[in-house]
């Protein structure tokens, strides 16, 4: 269903998120993320001078390089367009995601390594939602290489990482229910910490 139609209004702002996954020849993962920013009408802006409707205020790009573990073994970040020069002191500080793993506790793996005035927020959140298209890169593609390489699937106790994730994944959902059905109705076993065991 598309959105509803708008009143009448005025465009004045296009922010454009893109990213891209890729299977290197040497078996690690290209994870690419760009992003625009771009106004519908002239800026003025003391740092940069006049600019023309389309000219990018933010024009960013990140490439993570992935293990099938998730892993970072590399990653690399350019800033094209930035509101103040300044901004391209956020490239060096993303050197320290090298060696994170992509996971449980991401956005907190980022902020403890790149944030707040140790990095750009921008970039920031690139990473962040960078997560989600390596998921979605890495592991179909490792179960389609699998399948054709004729090899069976492994069987596992837990359930895939996007159960339990989501309204279309819940666990006792009929999407659970049809395509994983061991795992209908499955609870996470609940650790109990030194505090609640005293």
């Amino acid at each position: 269903m598309p959105l509803p139609a708008p009143q009448s209004r005025t465009h004045l702002h296009t922010r454009n998120v893109v990213y891209r996954g890729y299977h290197r020849e040497d078996g690690l993962w290209d994870i690419e993320a760009e992003m625009t920013d771009v106004k519908t009408y002239a800026l003025e802006r003391s740092e940069r001078g006049p600019m023309p409707p389309g000219t990018p205020v933010h024009d960013l790009a990140i490439r993570v390089t992935l293990d099938d573990g998730m892993t970072i073994r590399e990653i690399s970040s350019a800033m094209t367009h930035t509101p103040f020069g300044e901004c391209q002191q956020g490239n060096d500080p993303m050197q320290k995601m090298v060696g994170a793993t992509i996971g449980a506790g991401w956005r907190y793996t980022i902020d403890r390594a790149i944030g707040g005035a140790d990095g750009c927020t921008h970039l920031r959140e690139m990473l962040f939602n960078l997560a989600t298209a390596a998921y979605q890169t890495i592991p179909s593609y490792r179960e389609r290489l699998r399948r054709q390489a004729g090899v069976p699937a492994a069987q596992s106790a837990e359930p895939p990482f996007y159960v339990g994730k989501c309204i279309g994944w819940a666990f006792d959902g009929p999407v659970v229910q049809r395509h994983h059905p061991e795992f209908a109705g499955w609870q996470p076993i609940k650790r109990v910490g030194k505090t609640e065991a005293g």
